[in-house]
């Protein structure tokens, strides 16, 4: 199969803005170039699209009026404009990066549209991501391949994540060898985990950033916690923390997925705006820790990767927690800020060539499934 150039996109649970990203492939092997030190180089030119606070106070509004959601093509509420607005948002993402880079629709093979999550549950065989990816092709005048979760789900798997064969195939074209763990940490955190083999395991972990974005917003009306600076200052409830563990989620064996609203901030709400953070931020780093109760064998190297990279109070007690090299994906020349935008570039690339996306060891699918609506201009 030839090498073909493909745009990935990604809107995540943080609800922080559109991350665009290039990237050259067969849909098996990835293109990279090296450094003089042999890292892997940036796969391809990216762009970030940030929401405005209206456009973010809006997107909170779909995934609120979503949880009266019960099928695939319900809109209600304000989900209708919402889908408008992520559908033209993308289209101005994606015309910035070509113009910014000299390259015309042409140039593309395909778009990878991930959508916008606004409701996710796979035990009901129902996930929702808006996005009109008929509009997104038409406006761009290149194919796209949307609803990539979709098909999973209704073939009995998780639907998340689907990252863990990008992971792989970036894991062989820096020649990294297992056992190792890609972790990724967004709204939600999940992990692949490569053992020696190139074999997957991969879940999410728990919650990531989503509830500390929701604590700091409404404690201080900021989106986040800016390098972790609030829950540097705060003390830890342990007793909180250990109860939060007590989830049937954490004890269930993966591949297994959540959602975003499964852990709410407001569990905090008795502490103060710093402890808060602390205990919030120690909720994901401990529960990212029990995901080794899970791995075969215990990574030597963790490749973090996601907006929690910034987060530098996670970061310090990650490394205390994992017993492992610890490394931000920047450092390997990968990319922290665009890898879920360059997998779904990635991820469309196999839909068009009919490979499979999902396996048994990533989704909990039966058997490896295809996945993704191909839409053409």
């Amino acid at each position: 199969m030839t090498m073909r150039r493909a745009i990935g996109l990604m809107s995540g649970t943080s609800l922080d803005g559109i991350d665009v990203a290039l990237i050259e492939s067969d849909g098996k092997a990835i293109r990279v170039t090296r450094s003089d030190n042999d890292r892997v180089a940036a796969l391809g030119p990216t762009a970030y699209r940030g929401y405005s606070d209206e456009e973010r106070a809006l997107l909170t509004r779909a995934l609120r009026d979503a949880e009266s959601v019960s099928a695939r093509t319900d809109r209600p509420g304000c989900l209708p404009e919402a889908e408008a607005f992520l559908t033209r948002a993308h289209a101005e993402a994606v015309e910035a990066l070509l113009a910014e880079n000299g390259l015309t629709p042409a140039d593309i093979a395909v778009v990878g549209f991930h959508g916008q999550t606004v409701m996710h549950r796979p035990q009901e065989r129902l996930t929702v991501q808006i996005g009109d990816g008929a509009a997104l092709a038409r406006r761009l005048r290149i194919p796209v391949v949307a609803d990539l979760r979709a098909e999973d789900v209704a073939r009995g798997g998780q639907g998340a994540p689907l990252v863990p064969v990008f992971h792989r195939a970036l894991a062989e074209a820096a020649g990294y060898a297992g056992p190792l763990a890609v972790l990724n940490i967004g709204g939600v955190a999940n992990v692949t985990l490569i053992d020696a083999e190139g074999g997957l395991l991969a879940f999410d972990t728990g919650p990531g950033n989503a509830p500390v974005n929701d604590w700091m917003m409404e404690r201080e009306g900021v989106p986040f916690d800016r390098d972790g600076s609030t829950a540097a200052r705060g003390a830890v409830d342990e007793a909180l923390v250990a109860w939060l563990l007590q989830h049937p989620y954490f004890k269930k064996t993966p591949p297994k997925s959540l959602d975003r609203h499964w852990f709410s901030y407001r569990l905090a709400g008795h502490l103060s705006t710093a402890d808060g953070a602390a205990t919030l931020t120690a909720f994901a780093a401990r529960a990212i820790q029990a995901s080794l109760d899970h791995a075969a064998a215990r990574p030597t190297r963790w490749i973090v990767a996601g907006g929690g990279v910034k987060n530098r109070t996670l970061m310090a007690m990650l490394q205390s927690l994992l017993e492992a090299e610890i490394v931000n994906a920047d450092d390997l020349g990968w990319s922290a800020d665009f890898l879920e935008a360059q997998a779904f570039a990635y991820l469309a690339l196999r839909s068009i060539e009919g490979l499979p996306l999902t396996f048994p060891s990533t989704t909990g699918v039966s058997a490896p499934a295809p996945g993704g609506v191909l839409h053409h201009p």
